[in-house]
């Protein structure tokens, strides 16, 4: 069987975020894949089965079909909190977001992730269009993907797109494929979260995919919020015990959608949640995401008793925006809206990812592009759970 055609950049340029689109786009590309007929019927046939039946098909399964079952983690040694593990000490983590378009930017920047040989790596979500099994394999799992896997391991989250095809690829086909190698044996990702760790500081993979998509007309009464789900609240609070005062290890929050943006929407939710697990203390926190395909420092913002650094990276394989701000402008510190090329008549940016090197207190995070150029870095020091953030030489 022939591989498909490698998308475009320029595919991307202007999508909408609607389901409808999105699966016609998903549709439009298997299309594009080369006929063994020549015959006109037959191409015709094919044509309608591509862009008419079968977006109509894929598109109202996933409208109205069964959701796949939310997934969570047992009590026990499976319950989805892994341990950092480097005998040098230093432990390096290559984070992207928006990456999986089947691009050749998006293997370029995978290319540059890979030549840094991180030990881990993570997706922070939004496989593209729709996150069909197709997709999931041409990005991460095919012998020709060019997905980063980290020397210890990979682990994912989900955004919209996974869900605009209910979560069935992500959790059927990408989970299994993600885990953590402790000693001899490798730990699967079980859950669309997780919490990676060592003795100073704690990385935690929030899910607000699942509850990024709501059913037809329900959406309109109720616009989903990307709440956390009362199974990943029990994990925060029982397994993870993240209201534990005593436990002041420096925490980092990822997550697929904003808890606040100067640009786009945003969902707060998230945060009002793990404000109250965390309980009184005010406990800042360094919040990394992406959905929006850009590369911006915020300076913090508190929202209820989380002081909150905000980092968006959603640049990683998405056509980069660098487009004015809509609001607050002057909570960005840092806004990469360097011009790399003109798609369709618009400008875009460069694509990238973010590195995270955990040095006992220490935590440095470089952001840098698709050229491997470093375009800003900030290092940071935790002790007892504040954080000092430190000047560059």
């Amino acid at each position: 069987m022939s591989q498909p055609p490698k998308r475009e950049l320029k595919e991307y340029v202007a999508i909408g975020h609607t389901e409808a689109e999105n699966h016609f786009r998903t549709q439009q590309s298997q299309a594009q894949q080369p006929s063994n007929s020549s015959d006109t019927t037959r191409t015709l046939t094919e044509f309608l089965w591509y862009n008419v039946f079968g977006f109509a098909y894929h598109y109202l399964k996933s409208r109205f079909g069964k959701r796949h079952p939310y997934q969570s983690y047992p009590q026990g040694e499976d319950n989805g909190i892994f341990q950092m593990g480097n005998q040098k000490g230093v432990t390096q983590l290559a984070l992207l977001s928006d990456w999986a378009s089947d691009t050749p930017e998006s293997d370029a920047v995978g290319a540059v992730v890979a030549s840094h040989s991180p030990d881990y790596s993570i997706h922070l979500g939004d496989i593209y269009f729709v996150g069909t099994p197709s997709e999931v394999a041409a990005n991460f799992t095919s012998p020709k993907a060019s997905w980063p896997r980290g020397k210890w391991g990979s682990l994912a989250l989900s955004g919209n797109h996974e869900m605009y095809s209910n979560g069935d690829a992500f959790f059927k086909y990408l989970l299994p494929t993600m885990g953590v190698r402790e000693r001899d044996s490798v730990r699967i990702q079980k859950a669309g979260f997780f919490c990676l760790e060592n003795d100073h500081w704690r990385v935690i993979g929030l899910d607000t995919g699942y509850t990024s998509v709501e059913r037809p007309f329900l959406e309109v009464l109720s616009p989903p919020d990307c709440h956390l789900r009362k199974e990943q609240l029990s994990w925060l609070r029982e397994q993870v015990q993240l209201g534990n005062s005593a436990d002041q290890r420096g925490l980092v929050f990822l997550s697929h959608h904003p808890p606040f943006s100067s640009f786009r929407k945003s969902f707060p939710e998230p945060a009002k949640q793990l404000s109250q697990l965390l309980g009184d203390a005010v406990r800042p926190v360094i919040w990394i995401w992406g959905h929006e395909h850009r590369m911006v420092v915020y300076h913090p913002k508190q929202l209820t008793n989380l002081p909150i650094y905000g980092r968006c990276i959603g640049n990683g394989g998405m056509p980069s925006e660098i487009d004015e701000p809509k609001n607050n402008k002057e909570a960005i510190a840092f806004y990469d809206q360097r011009k790399r090329t003109t798609l369709r008549r618009i400008d875009v940016g460069f694509n990238g990812f973010a590195w995270l090197t955990f040095d006992q207190e220490y935590l440095s995070i470089e952001y840098r592009d698709i050229n491997d150029t470093l375009i800003y870095r900030e290092l940071v020091r935790v002790e007892e759970g504040k954080f000092e953030f430190l000047p560059i030489n």
